[in-house]
């Protein structure tokens, strides 16, 4: 079955970095977008970032505006790993992390936790 399995979250201060990742199983990692939702506290879900296939899309990156120039997606298919590499980070990017398969998400992982606090 299908399986999406996060890891490396924790607490950094601000301005720290921190890479979460993602293991992904049971499917054809090479034939599907993947992505990071995020969910800070008491807020809603949010886009992180995407990264398209490698057949066509060539590893092409999404990412949302306030994570330009600080974040970056990565995949490895010969892994089926995905990758999310955060750098400069603010409190306010403080939250539970979801790698999740699809643009429109069939699949998502049980979350890992980004804290960003002095």
């Amino acid at each position: 079955q299908v399986q999406l399995v996060e890891s490396g979250g924790g607490l950094v201060p601000p301005g720290g970095s921190l890479t979460v990742s993602c293991a992904a199983s049971g499917f054809t990692f090479n034939n599907f977008y993947m992505g990071w939702v995020r969910q800070a506290p008491g807020k809603g879900l949010e886009w992180v970032s995407v990264i398209k296939f490698g057949r066509f899309g060539g590893g092409t990156t999404y990412y949302r505006d306030s994570v330009k120039g600080r974040f970056t997606i990565s995949r490895d298919n010969a892994k089926n790993t995905v990758h999310l590499q955060m750098n400069s980070l603010k409190p306010e990017d403080t939250g539970l992390y979801y790698c999740v398969r699809g643009v429109g998400i069939d699949y998502w992982g049980k979350g890992t936790l980004v804290t960003v606090a002095s």
